[in-house]
């Protein structure tokens, strides 16, 4: 009996070590920061449409393609490449007359949209000029951007984790205390701003156009430790 309670004490007194070993975590200060850089962009994005009507589903669609030819021709020769040029989207729907009780068919219209990719931000204007003049007749978006990114976006994320370490050192010495080690380090999102059409002018004729500066931002949450 005495051995067996001799090894229950023991069972115990181990079992409960490393309970009483467990430290308090370190204090730490947790902050969030972001960075942010502009560039001038490079490229541009054009969204154009070519939208035609016929009294058949036919006709409309031949002089849809008929016109979508002719634009796809006449950028080409504004030195866009064919692997720039991409239709997004096509569709055919008919077009009701008025009626309600003797709706009917009265004809069909075909809406084409090109998605086109310029490299040449300084031939913007002319290639612009050119879709309107061979039929494009809807102007769904333009965008500008950056062929590589990932420079800026990487300026913009030293830019943050520089800003946090001087957060964090402010808090430390409001708070009274000193920073210690970086204990951890998590990316937040990335973003681009658009660009604002008034900062810088794109050289660019007949059709005026701006392309400005790219916002490009990276956020960052960092931990220090605190030292008394």
């Amino acid at each position: 009996m005495r051995l067996i309670h001799a090894l229950t004490f023991s069972t115990a007194i181990a079992l409960a070590s490393p309970a009483l070993a467990q430290e308090t975590p370190a204090p730490m200060i947790s902050v969030t920061a972001t960075g942010t850089v502009e560039a001038a962009p490079d490229m541009a994005t054009l969204s154009i449409g070519v939208t035609t009507q016929g009294d058949t589903a036919a006709a409309a669609m031949a002089a849809n393609s008929s016109s979508v030819e002719a634009v796809m021709a006449r950028l080409a020769a504004a030195g866009i490449e064919a692997r720039d040029m991409q239709t997004s989207n096509l569709s055919l729907y008919p077009n009701w007359s008025d009626g309600s009780s003797t709706a009917a068919v009265v004809s069909y219209v075909v809406s084409n949209q090109l998605t086109i990719r310029i490299r040449q931000l300084d031939s913007l204007g002319t290639v612009l000029d050119a879709a309107i003049t061979d039929g494009a007749n809807t102007l769904n978006g333009l965008t500008f951007g950056l062929a590589d990114p990932d420079p800026a976006m990487n300026e913009a994320r030293k830019a943050a984790v520089a800003e946090a370490r001087a957060r964090a050192e402010l808090l430390a010495e409001a708070a009274g205390v000193k920073l210690g080690k970086i204990v951890a380090i998590t990316e937040g999102s990335a973003w681009t701003d658009p660009a604002p059409m008034f900062r810088a002018e794109v050289s660019a004729a007949p059709v005026p156009v701006a392309g400005g500066e790219l916002g490009l931002s990276a956020s960052v949450i960092v931990q220090y430790e605190i030292l008394e």
